[in-house]
């Protein structure tokens, strides 16, 4: 590795860039706390007196009061009625668990039972603030610029964050979510990560765009280890929205792209990063500018003109297979990973330390992924990561809920889905042709927004059977692992550059071809059918 594929200079740039990851992380899952769902049982009249009680419950105290459901345990719903038949019906009012949450968004709007719904619904809002930041804040950065799209969604997400927690009303509660997913886990976030991989060289983008995943996690921890600290929801969101504060210095310390720059024709401000950066760097390579402005006239006339959106991902045969492949990828490792991360607060023990151990769970899978990606190839580490992690969801639905086997092997699957994640960005990248490549990961995005958006409303399906959400889970991740099979692998091969190179990329390139010991369609390697990459590191 040279100093200009990442020396000190990208070192520093990286670190503010993969800031955002960290908030990112954190706004996703704050509601596991500060709208979390402690146990809860109907509110007795003359036994108690106030809506704060300690699980478990005495059963006996209640057993004239609380009908038993069929595992034996007390009813959380409802309560008998005053007829002699035993009836029951549902709760007037509540008391909840205040062992671990003192308050929460749930206890404070009742969102239980009947109203559960409600609380599930915020969840979907705000993923679909970020699947709307997603489309229309991505498509903004390629016409304003990375960095400016960054700083404002950074400066918006510090004030809604905060603001948010003095929302009393719970229409505009959702609206004001709503908002914090586009800035807050959309905004900064994809113009961080796009920002880094056009920044740092070719020997490093794997491993940064792994590290951009592990950092997601540990926007997640971070959730927990605040939530165990602070017990009032109010203060817990304010300390949530404060963590945009280490944005503020971006405005001055930010880079914007230098690739950007430059295909935006403002190739002097190009120019003049690359200095820095160089100087930065101690690398001491002198830059002729007007040799470079020079040059980069006569690039720009001598540029094809042509284009291609995201319609072409569909015209052809093969290359429409693979963005259907691609998308259901991305769909079912949302959908399963947000699942598990949501399902956290189900589990037993202490919910926070669970939270917490399903942020850590991911990183064992990144370091790993880091070292194999580039030797056992794409392919293979994300369909037997899809597979075993969707085994995992549907085994841990016939287990027994919140028993030690459960939990681990919930834990289990999120560490594979969490890897099988982090690879689909790199893989998708390699898969289509350069002339659609930001379409085709825009459109796999979309679709991984999308299934975020699902998720809350699946995991109410546990009303009619438990087992229905981890099953529906596990089901899609293993159809889409073994799909992923008959995609071609992308590990050591030249990237696609036309649309008729994306249409003959792979031809008969499977996993049972591979295993069958037949050859893959070579018409991808004769030099001229591929059209030479053209960088900035190419001078």
């Amino acid at each position: 590795m040279t100093k200009s594929d990442f020396g000190r200079y990208q070192a520093c740039q990286f670190f503010l860039q993969i800031l955002s990851a960290l908030t990112a992380g954190l706004h996703m899952l704050s509601l596991v706390t500060v709208a979390a769902v402690p146990e809860h049982r109907c509110f007795i009249e003359g036994f108690d007196n106030s809506s704060y009680g300690y699980f478990p419950w005495n059963k006996e105290d209640f057993l004239h009061s609380i009908p038993l459901t069929s595992t034996g345990d007390l009813d959380s719903c409802r309560m008998f009625s005053n007829t002699e038949d035993n009836s029951s019906v549902p709760c007037n009012a509540y008391v909840y668990d205040r062992t671990y949450y003192e308050t929460s968004r749930t206890i404070d709007w009742n969102f239980v039972c009947n109203r559960r719904w409600m609380g599930s619904i915020v969840q979907t809002i705000f993923m679909l603030g970020v699947f709307t930041g997603a489309v229309i804040l991505g498509g903004l950065a390629d016409k304003v610029g990375r960095k400016t799209v960054f700083c404002w969604s950074a400066l918006l997400q510090l004030i809604l964050g905060v603001a948010v927690a003095f929302i009393p009303e719970y229409f505009s509660f959702m609206v004001a979510r709503y908002f914090l997913g586009i800035f807050g886990s959309a905004g900064s976030y994809i113009c961080g990560f796009v920002l880094t991989m056009e920044l740092v060289g070719t020997s490093k983008r794997t491993a940064c765009g792994i590290a951009f995943q592990a950092v997601f996690a540990s926007g997640i921890m971070l959730v927990a280890g605040w939530g165990a600290v602070i017990k009032d929801r109010q203060i817990l969101q304010i300390v949530y929205g404060l963590h945009g504060l280490i944005f503020i210095g971006h405005w001055w310390l930010l880079d914007e792209s230098p690739r950007w720059l430059w295909m935006q024709g403002r190739c002097g401000e190009a120019i003049d990063i690359v200095v820095k950066g160089l100087s930065t760097n101690r690398s001491g390579i002198p830059i002729d500018k007007d040799y470079f402005l020079q040059k980069a006239k006569m690039q720009q006339s001598a540029d094809d003109k042509t284009s291609a959106g995201l319609a072409d991902l569909f015209k052809t045969p093969n290359l429409r297979m693979k963005t259907l492949n691609v998308c259901l990828c991305w769909f079912a490792n949302s959908l399963v990973y947000y699942g598990l991360s949501l399902s956290s607060g189900k589990l037993k023990g202490n919910p926070f330390l669970m939270l917490f151990i399903m942020g850590l769970v991911e990183f064992p899978s990144y370091i790993v992924i880091v070292f194999l990606l580039d030797r056992l190839g794409r392919r293979s580490i994300t369909s037997t990561l899809m597979i075993a992690g969707g085994l995992c969801c549907i085994v841990a639905a016939y287990l027994a809920q919140g028993s030690s086997a459960s939990t681990g092997v919930v834990m289990m699957g999120k560490l594979f889905i969490a890897g099988s994640f982090a690879v689909i960005y790199n893989y998708s990248a390699e898969l289509f042709p350069t002339v659609v490549r930001n379409s085709a990961m825009g459109l796999g995005s979309m679709c991984a927004r999308l299934s975020g958006a699902l998720t809350p409303l699946i995991t109410l399906l546990d009303s009619f059977d438990p087992k229905i959400p981890a099953v529906t889970f596990g089901a899609l991740a293993l159809i889409s692992g073994i799909w992923v099979m008959f995609l071609p692998e992308t590990m050591d091969k030249a990237m696609p550059e036309s649309i008729e190179d994306g249409e003959n990329f792979g031809i008969g390139d499977t996993w049972f071809a591979q295993c069958a010991g037949r050859r893959e369609s070579t018409e991808l390697e004769r030099p001229e059918q591929m059209v030479p990459l053209k960088t900035m590191d190419k001078k």
